[in-house]
């Protein structure tokens, strides 16, 4: 596992006037809807903890008003905590001046908008060059850049048109380039995809996951979107009324459900789709004319293998070609059929 490029530790966050004063009785166990009615104040986070590994997308998952977007906001300090830790790159941001924390959000940290957030008297060369005048570059400098990622995007025959021109996917693009075109280490994502339709959002995830693999940035998204989540997440936290359900692989996630909430979400998953021929092989050295399954291989694909290759197992074989174990077209079957997930 890569080292933790944003660690989050006690995060607490209480809106309304009196945050400091309640903390001690939401410390002591006063619940979300005895805050509110008792104090009239909102508990936003509750004893949030998530280490974010460099370079992996962490996707944060949950239903509205669950406190996805209230905790992505902390990391780059756009709200503040009531308590806790926000650490990134070993630089605490709750604790940064504001000269610090300017410097912070121009070189180190950019985000993307669910509603896009561009400047509408500005042309979408301008809007993605827009962060890089603000960190001061020269002209000659900005221009390049910004020409290069409209290009990265898609956008070179719209590079002088206005976000009023466009539409919500290549509004998207300009906001994701502008994201981009800074270099930041951690890319914020809020429902970036979201207001998209549904074939304009399968593009745009698949732009993601393609400058993902180049760039290799730490990014953490944002998505009410189980299917969103498990595509593009290395790793998933699931919030629930502000606090951590789940953390984990998406695989672990639909295999062992933390609870009946988790095991909701992701009733309706193609497990097919998401499970790893290594989390179901059994033990077993490698089997005379039976296809090999390199490890890694999902499911569905693993089935479709063995089909072409009219056999009924498989062995599962390591990056060096060398038997892990093996599978069968029942074991196939069985794990990519829901069961019941018993309730804890």
């Amino acid at each position: 596992m890569p080292e933790p490029m944003v660690l989050i530790r006690g995060l607490y966050k209480i809106f309304g006037p009196r945050a400091a004063k309640v903390l001690p009785m939401v410390l002591d166990g006063m619940g979300k809807q005895e805050l509110l009615d008792s104090h009239g104040c909102v508990l936003g986070l509750r004893d949030i903890n998530m280490s974010v590994p460099r370079h992996f997308i962490q996707v944060v998952m949950g239903l509205s008003g669950s406190g996805k977007s209230t905790l992505l906001r902390h990391i780059n300090r756009l709200i503040a905590p009531t308590a806790g830790e926000i650490v990134v790159d070993g630089l605490d941001v709750s604790t940064m001046d504001d000269p610090t924390l300017r410097e912070f959000r121009r070189h180190r940290a950019s985000m993307v908008f669910q509603r896009f957030a561009l400047l509408p008297h500005r042309t979408v060369r301008d809007n993605i060059g827009f962060g890089l005048r603000i960190q001061g570059l020269e002209s000659a400098e900005v221009e390049r850049r910004a020409s290069r990622w409209i290009e990265r995007v898609g956008l070179e025959d719209f590079a002088d048109r206005y976000p009023g021109e466009l539409s919500g996917g290549m509004q998207q693009r300009v906001g994701l380039g502008r994201a981009l075109a800074t270099d930041p280490d951690i890319l914020l994502m809020d429902e970036a995809f979201s207001a998209l339709d549904p074939l304009i959002r399968y593009d745009m995830q698949n732009m993601l996951i393609d400058l993902q693999k180049e760039l290799k940035k730490t990014i953490v998204f944002i998505t009410h979107d189980l299917e969103e989540a498990l595509r593009i997440g290395d790793n998933i936290t699931i919030l629930r009324d502000g606090g951590v359900v789940q953390q984990g692989t998406a695989q672990e996630i639909v295999l062992t459900p933390a609870d009946d909430y988790v095991a909701d979400f992701v009733k309706d998953v193609n497990r097919g789709k998401v499970i790893r021929v290594e989390s179901i092989m059994k033990p077993a050295t490698e089997c005379a004319d039976t296809p090999a399954i390199p490890v890694g291989t999902r499911l569905e694909r693993a089935a479709l293998a063995l089909s072409e290759a009219t056999s009924d197992r498989g062995t599962v074989t390591g990056r060096d070609g060398k038997a892990l174990g093996s599978i069968s077209q029942l074991d196939l079957l069985s794990a990519m059929v829901r069961r019941k997930q018993p309730a804890n």
